[in-house]
């Protein structure tokens, strides 16, 4: 199987994010480094693994598409 890399302006574009939304926000909370995104050769070029986040995107959204969050952190599938 081979990846797709993207930089984050293309992945910007494919998730309908703004780039500092992903630089900020969810750079190392939501993408982590060697899961995510790998930085090549060790430089400072970030290159995000598009079949791994599509993944991740689609699992949570079937995981929580019927779910109601509770107030103590729980959730609730009705």
């Amino acid at each position: 199987m081979s990846q797709v890399y993207l930089t984050t302006q293309e992945l910007a574009e494919r998730i309908k994010y703004d780039v500092r939304t992903i630089r900020e926000r969810l750079k190392d909370s939501v993408l982590l480094e060697g899961i995510h995104y790998i930085r090549p050769f060790g430089g400072r070029k970030i290159l995000y693994i598009w079949n791994v986040i599509e993944q991740d995107m689609i699992g949570h959204s079937t995981n929580y598409a019927f779910s109601v969050p509770m107030a103590g952190g729980g959730v609730c599938r009705g």
